[in-house]
C-alpha cells in the first residue's frame, strides 16, 4: 500500500511525520457520542414537531384569528395567542396528568389541550362588551414521546427509571393514539419553488416548477414543443404560446424578452418560432395577450360565480402562474423574470442535453416530517372549526327575539381538531380537501419486535412512488446518497431501493425566517431586480442569486459573496443550517433555507489542516465543551447535498491536500442505525448487508427495559440475551449492547450429518438445555365488559366447580377471571361472563342471561401460563381486561436462526453432546455450520467475526469491527487478531484440532471453530405447523376453508392436479378434488339437461323446467359446479348436461 513510493519521499515525509503534531484523526470519534447526546437518534421528529407547536402553529392562527359573525357585525372573536398545555385527561371533570405508560395500557390517546387566549364580545339587552379570557380548550393535540410538551422531556436516567414511566433507551418520536405506538414516517417529496428541467413521455423538453404558497399549490410547465414553446396551466383548457403570456405580463417588445433570456443568436433563433407564432395568432400588445388569454380560461364551473368576461386572464397570471413569485400593485417584472429564466434553462437544456435535471438526486428531493404535515392538518381543521362555529353563531343571533345574554366564548367545538387529529393519527389517512392532499399509510404502527425494529422505523424514508412501477431510476444507489441516507438498509423485493433510511448523522432540517437572510443578501451586495434591465441580467461576469427558488438578484463577484456568508454561517450569525452553493453549470448561487433538506456535519479544514486540534478534543472529553459550541466555533458546520458539490471532502486526515476544505469526522456514519450492527460489513457482499438489514429487525431479544410492564399485543423475548462478542462503535452509540438480541454461540464449520445441507444448522442438545436461543412469546387477549342501552351490563359469574364444564373454568379464580399463574390450554375460559338476552327496556331480571364465555383461542402449544392480568376501564367505562399469555419455548428442528451476515438457516437436527465433535480443550461447538455456506456468498466479515470473537474470548477484550475502521482503529486487523490468537495457544487462523464425538478418532481435518453472534428470527415452526382432517367449509361453495387461523384445508392446486394428471391417478383426482372437498347429489333431467330437485312428500325428483319426474337421474357433482351452473343460468345462459350410460 504504503511501499510504492520512493525512499527519498519516504524519508521527507518520515522527517515531516515526526516533527508535526500528532495528527487528530483517531480522536475525532468522541464528537459522535457527542452529537448523538445532543441530538438523539430521532431528532429530526422531535425538531419538527417542537417547530411546528412553538411556531407553525402561532403562525398559523395568527392569519386566521378572527371569527365575525356575518348577522352582526360588531360581534366577533379575536385569537390573541395558542399554545399546548401539559398531557392530561378529563375524567370526571377534573383534569388528571397522564404519562405514556398509562396511556398505553389503558388504551388512551397521550395528548394535551390547546389553550387559546381569546378576546370576545358579548351582547345583553342589546348592550355590547368586550371581555378576554385565557386559557379557552380549542382541542387536544396528540404529544410526540420525547417532545417539549411530553412529559418525559430532560428526563434523565434515575428519573426514567421510576414505577410507571418509560424506557431511558426509547427514542421517542411516536404518538400514543388508543393505546397504540404510531409513527409519522418520514414522507419523500420533489422540491417545491424549483426549476426542474425533465423529458416528459413524448419526448419533449419540459421546464416545470411545482409553487407552493401558504394558500395555495400549483404546477406551472413549459413545454417546447416542434420548436414552439407553450406554457402549460390546469386553469387555462389548452396549452398557451409563452410569447403571448410575456406580451399580456406587460413586455410588449419581442426584443425584450429576447434581451432577458440572453443575447445568444442560438437562443434568438430557438425563440423565432414561437415569436412569429405570437404574430400570426396577431398578438402584438398587452390588451390583445389578455382577450386572447381569455378565451382560453378554463369556464368555471358555477354560472354565477363567474365575474365580468373581461378581466379572467389577469388574476390567473397574478395568483396561479408562478403563484411563489409575489406581484405587488400589478409590476409582473419579477415575474417576467421569473419566466424568462425558465425559458433560458429550457433553451439550454435543447443544446446541452447533459443539462436535464436528474429527478432522483437528493439535492432534489425534499423530506416531509411530521411537523410540516401535522401543521396542514391542523390548519384544516381549524379553519373547518372556525366556519362551524360561525355557522352555528349565526343560527343564534339571527333570532330576532333573543333574550338571554350571548356570550360568544360558550360556542367553541372542541372535539372537530380533537377528532380530526385522532382519526388522521390512527388511520394514517392523510385527507385534506383543502390542500388538494390525499395520502394513504403516512402513519404505521411503531414495530416492536426488537428494540431496532422499532429505530428503524423512526429513520425510515417513505417514497412518494407507487411501488409496482416497473422503474430503475429511483431504486438505483445515487452517488448524493453519501453520508445522507443509508446504502444498505433497504427492503428486498418490490420497495427495493425505494424505502430508504437516514445514516447515522443525518439531520433533516427545519423552516428558518426569510426575512432576516433576505434583506442580508442585499448587504451583501446583491443587485436587486427591479432595478437590471434584460440586457444586465446574463451579462458574463454575474451570477443570479436564487434564495428558497426566489430571485433575489444577481451578484457580480459570487464565490466571495458565498465565501462571506458562509463566514457568517460558521460565525453563528446566521443559522447553521443555512445552505450555500455556487452553480457554475447555471451560473446561479443557491441558497436555501426551507425545511426538508437532508445535512450532515463535517469537520473544516483550512488548506487540507483540520481545524479540530487535540486540544478541543481533550476539552470535549473533560466535558468542558459541547458538539454546539463546535458549531459555534465554526470548527464543524452542516452541510447540504447541494453545498458538498462545492467541496472536496477528504475521509481521514492524512489523506487531505491542499484543495481539501472538508475532512469527515467518521467513515462508519454513513451507514445507518441498522447496517451499523454489522460486524466488518466492507469485507462483505453488498446484498449480504441489505438482507441482514432485513433479519435483524425480526430477530429476538429485549424491546425495552420495562418490557415486563408493557402491554403489547405479540412480545418476544430472549431468555438469555448476549452482548455481541464482536462489536460495532455504532452499536454502543445506539445502546445496543444494552439490550442484545442474540447469543454469542460457538460455531464450528463442518459438514455433518448431511442434516445441514441447504443452511440448515446441527445443534447441540446440551446448548439446547442450558439455554440457548431459548425464548418467550407473550400473547395479549382482552375481553370487554360490554354496557347495553338499558344500563344493563355483562357480569362475570363465579365458576362451577364440578360437573360437566368444571374442566374448562381450571383456570378461573373464585371472582370468575382467570388467575396469573395458571396453566390454560386451547378453548379454556379465561372470564367466565354472563350477557342479558333483554338490551332494551326494563333492567333484566336474573333469568334472562346466558353463558357467554371468553375463551383462549389461537395459541399455539399447550404450555400455556397466565402471566398477568390488567383491569381497567375504557373510554365509554366499560371493564376491560386484559391478559397476557406466556409460552416458554426452546428451539426445535425448524426454527430460523441467523447470523449477522445475512446467513439464515433453518435448525436440521438436534444431536446430543456426547455424538457431537469436540477439541482437546474439551470445547464442544453448539452449533454446526456447513462450509458451503461461505464460497457463493463471501461473506468474509463472518469469518473475521469468528476470529475476532475467538480472539476476545481468550484474551478478555471486546474486539471492533467498525465498517471501514481499520485506518482509524475502529476496527481490529485480522494480522493483530491472528497475533493475539498464536499468543494463547490457538492457531493463527482459527482452526482447531477436532475428534469426533461417535468414532472418538481425531478428524482427517483441522476445523475453523470459534464464537459467532446468532440471532433467533421469529418464524418459529410452531407458529406455522398446520394440518387437519375434517373441519370447517365456506358456505357459499362448501369447499373447506383456507388459512391456519380459520382451521382450513391444504389445497391440491392447480399444479398438484397437473403432477396427478401426468402420473395417469385418475382415482386419487377424482378423491381429492371432489369426496375430499365438496361432493353434492343431484337430479338432472335427461330430457332438458337442467338441473331439478328432490321432492320429500313424493320422494321423486322433479325437473323444474318439464314440470315432471319421468327422466330424472341422480348423479354426483361438485358443489362448486352445481353453483357455476346455476350462476350461469342466472345471466341467461343455460349449461345443459348431457348423460349418456357407461
Amino acid at each position: 500500500m504504503g511501499l510504492t513510493r520512493d525512499s527519498k519521499q519516504d524519508h521527507k515525509m518520515d522527517k515531516e511525520f515526526l516533527a508535526s503534531p500528532i495528527k487528530s484523526t483517531v480522536n475525532k470519534f468522541q464528537l459522535i457520542p457527542e452529537f448523538l447526546k445532543m441530538r438523539g437518534l430521532v431528532k429530526e421528529h422531535l425538531d419538527s414537531y417542537n417547530y411546528f407547536l412553538n411556531t407553525g402553529m402561532k403562525k398559523m392562527v395568527r392569519v386566521n384569528n378572527e371569527i365575525r359573525s356575518s348577522v352582526d357585525r360588531g360581534i366577533y372573536l379575536k385569537f390573541i395567542d395558542i399554545k399546548v398545555g401539559e398531557p392530561s385527561v378529563v375524567l370526571d371533570g377534573v383534569a388528571e396528568k397522564i404519562n405514556p405508560q398509562s396511556c398505553r395500557l389503558s388504551s388512551m390517546t397521550y395528548a394535551a389541550p390547546i389553550e387559546a387566549h381569546i378576546e370576545y364580545v358579548t351582547e345583553s339587552a342589546g348592550q355590547k362588551e368586550l371581555r378576554t379570557k385565557k386559557d379557552v380548550i380549542i382541542g387536544k393535540m396528540p404529544i410526540m414521546l420525547r417532545s417539549h410538551r411530553c412529559v418525559l422531556y430532560g428526563k434523565d436516567e434515575t428519573e426514567l427509571a421510576k414505577p410507571g414511566f418509560e424506557c431511558p433507551l426509547d427514542p421517542g418520536g411516536y404518538f400514543v393514539v388508543k393505546g397504540n405506538e404510531k409513527v409519522i414516517q418520514i414522507q419523500e417529496q420533489l422540491l417545491n419553488n424549483r426549476i426542474i428541467i425533465e423529458v416528459d413521455k413524448k419526448g419533449n423538453l419540459v421546464a416545470s416548477v411545482t409553487c407552493s404558497t401558504a394558500t395555495l399549490r400549483t404546477k406551472s410547465i413549459i413545454v417546447m414543443e416542434k420548436e414552439k414553446i407553450y406554457l402549460q396551466l390546469n386553469s387555462f383548457q389548452t396549452k398557451v404560446p409563452i410569447m403571448v403570456v410575456m406580451k399580456a405580463m406587460g413586455m410588449q417588445s419581442d426584443q425584450e424578452v429576447v434581451q432577458m433570456i440572453g443575447r445568444d443568436p442560438r437562443y434568438s433563433s430557438l425563440l423565432l418560432p414561437s415569436i412569429e407564432e405570437c404574430a400570426t395568432l396577431g398578438v402584438h400588445s398587452k390588451q390583445q395577450a389578455l382577450e386572447f388569454l381569455d378565451n382560453k380560461v378554463k369556464k368555471s364551473q358555477f354560472a354565477s360565480a363567474q365575474p365580468e368576461k373581461e378581466d379572467r386572464a389577469l388574476p390567473i397570471l397574478r395568483d396561479v402562474f408562478l403563484a411563489h413569485v409575489p406581484v405587488r400593485e400589478n409590476n409582473f417584472r419579477a415575474k417576467c423574470i421569473y419566466a424568462a429564466v425558465m425559458l433560458r434553462r429550457l433553451l439550454e437544456a435543447f443544446l446541452n442535453k447533459a443539462a436535464v435535471d436528474d429527478k432522483d438526486y437528493v439535492g432534489n428531493k425534499r423530506f416531509e416530517l411530521s411537523g410540516q404535515l401535522l401543521s396542514l392538518l391542523f390548519e384544516d381543521l381549524f379553519k373547518t372549526m372556525i366556519t362551524e362555529v360561525k355557522r352555528k353563531v349565526d343560527a343564534i343571533l339571527i333570532k330576532k327575539s333573543r333574550s338571554s345574554r350571548f356570550d360568544f366564548s360558550q360556542h367553541i367545538i372542541a372535539d372537530t381538531i380533537s377528532f380530526g387529529l385522532e382519526r388522521v393519527l390512527s388511520t394514517g389517512n392523510w385527507l385534506i380537501k383543502r390542500f388538494k392532499v390525499d395520502r394513504k399509510g403516512v402513519t404505521q404502527v411503531l414495530g416492536r419486535l426488537s428494540y431496532i425494529q422499532a429505530l428503524g422505523f423512526l429513520t425510515k424514508i417513505q417514497p412518494q412512488f407507487e411501488k409496482s412501477r416497473k422503474v430503475s431510476g429511483p431504486r438505483a444507489l445515487q452517488p448524493s446518497q453519501w453520508g445522507m441516507l443509508c446504502p444498505c438498509d433497504t427492503p428486498e423485493g418490490e420497495s427495493c431501493g425505494l424505502v430508504k433510511n437516514l445514516a447515522l448523522m443525518t439531520h433533516v432540517t427545519t423552516d428558518e425566517e426569510e426575512g432576516p437572510l433576505i434583506s442580508l443578501c442585499y448587504c451583501l451586495g446583491v443587485e436587486d431586480l427591479e432595478l437590471l434591465s434584460g440586457e444586465e441580467l446574463h451579462s458574463p461576469n454575474s451570477f443570479l442569486v436564487i434564495f428558497n427558488g426566489l430571485i433575489l438578484g444577481k451578484h457580480r463577484m459570487p464565490q466571495h459573496f458565498a465565501t462571506s456568508l458562509r463566514r457568517l454561517r460558521r460565525s453563528g450569525k446566521i443559522g447553521e443550517f443555512v445552505s450555500v452553493f455556487v452553480n457554475e453549470k447555471q451560473r446561479c448561487v443557491y441558497i436555501a433555507s426551507d425545511g426538508g433538506r437532508v445535512c450532515r456535519p463535517l469537520v473544516i479544514a483550512d488548506k487540507g489542516v483540520s481545524r479540530i486540534k487535540q486540544h478541543h478534543m481533550k476539552e470535549l472529553q473533560d466535558g468542558v465543551r459541547t458538539f454546539d459550541d463546535f458549531l459555534r466555533e465554526g470548527l464543524i458546520e452542516y452541510l447540504d447535498v447541494n453545498e458538498e458539490n462545492n467541496t472536496l471532502i477528504a475521509l481521514y486526515e492524512d489523506q487531505a491536500q491542499l484543495q481539501t476544505t472538508h475532512i469527515e469526522i467518521e467513515p462508519f456514519t454513513i451507514l445507518g442505525v441498522i447496517s451499523g450492527l454489522i460486524p466488518f460489513p466492507h469485507h462483505n457482499q453488498s446484498p449480504r448487508n441489505t438482507y441482514q438489514c432485513a433479519m435483524g429487525k425480526q430477530a429476538m431479544g429485549n424491546i425495552a427495559y420495562n418490557q415486563l410492564f408493557r402491554m403489547d399485543t405479540l412480545l418476544y423475548l430472549l431468555v438469555y440475551p448476549q452482548r455481541p462478542l464482536l462489536t460495532t462503535k455504532t452499536i454502543e452509540l445506539v445502546k445496543y449492547d444494552k439490550l442484545g438480541v442474540g447469543q454469542n454461540a460457538t460455531v464450528a464449520v463442518m459438514s455433518y450429518s448431511g442434516y445441514d445441507i441447504e443452511d440448515a444448522i446441527v445443534m447441540n442438545k446440551s446448548s439446547l438445555d442450558r439455554g440457548f436461543g431459548r425464548c418467550i412469546v407473550m400473547k395479549k387477549k382482552n375481553a370487554i365488559m360490554q354496557r347495553y342501552e338499558n344500563n344493563a351490563s355483562e357480569r362475570i359469574v363465579p365458576p362451577i366447580r364440578e360437573g360437566f364444564s368444571a374442566e374448562r373454568m381450571q383456570a378461573l379464580d373464585d371472582d370468575g377471571i382467570a388467575a396469573p399463574g395458571q396453566i390454560i390450554r386451547q378453548d379454556d375460559f379465561l372470564v367466565n361472563k354472563h350477557t342479558p338476552t333483554v338490551t332494551r327496556g326494563p333492567i333484566p331480571s336474573e333469568s334472562q342471561y346466558r353463558p357467554t364465555p371468553f375463551k383462549l383461542s389461537g395459541l399455539a402449544g399447550d404450555n400455556s401460563v397466565i402471566d398477568r392480568v390488567a383491569l381497567f376501564s375504557d373510554k365509554n367505562s366499560n371493564l376491560c381486561i386484559n391478559f397476557i399469555i406466556r409460552q416458554t419455548r426452546r428451539p426445535e428442528v425448524g426454527d430460523k436462526f441467523s447470523s449477522r451476515h445475512g446467513q439464515k438457516g433453518v435448525c436440521g437436527t438436534i444431536v446430543q453432546q456426547e455424538d457431537f465433535v469436540f477439541s482437546e480443550r474439551g470445547i464442544c461447538p453448539d452449533l454446526i455450520m456447513n462450509p458451503h455456506g461461505f464460497p457463493s456468498r463471501m461473506t468474509v466479515g463472518k469469518m473475521i467475526e469468528l476470529l475476532g470473537g475467538k480472539a476476545g474470548v481468550s484474551c478478555g477484550r471486546f474486539h471492533y469491527g467498525s465498517a471501514f475502521g481499520e485506518p482509524s482503529g475502529h476496527a481490529d486487523k485480522v494480522e493483530d487478531i491472528s497475533e493475539t490468537l498464536v499468543k494463547h495457544g490457538f492457531s493463527y487462523n482459527g482452526k482447531d484440532f477436532l475428534y469426533s464425538g461417535i468414532t472418538g478418532e481425531p478428524l482427517q481435518a483441522y476445523i475453523f471453530m470459534g464464537p459467532i453472534y446468532y440471532q433467533k428470527l421469529k418464524h418459529m415452526v410452531l407458529d406455522k405447523m398446520h394440518a387437519r382432517g375434517f373441519g370447517p367449509r365456506a358456505i357459499l361453495t362448501r369447499q373447506p376453508t383456507e388459512g391456519k387461523a380459520r382451521n382450513g384445508g391444504l389445497r391440491v392446486g392447480e399444479m398438484e392436479r397437473d403432477c396427478l394428471i401426468a402420473y395417469g391417478a385418475s382415482n386419487l383426482i377424482y378423491e381429492r378434488l371432489m369426496i375430499s372437498s365438496d361432493p353434492f347429489q343431484v337430479q338432472v333431467c335427461r330430457l332438458c339437461g337442467l338441473l331439478g330437485y328432490y321432492n320429500h312428500k313424493l320422494k321423486a325428483g322433479i325437473c323444474s323446467s318439464c314440470k315432471n319426474g319421468d327422466n330424472i337421474s341422480t348423479m354426483k357433482l361438485p358443489y362448486a359446479c352445481k353453483l357455476l351452473l346455476q350462476e350461469l343460468q342466472s345471466m341467461n345462459i343455460v349449461p345443459r348436461l348431457k348423460l349418456a350410460d357407461v
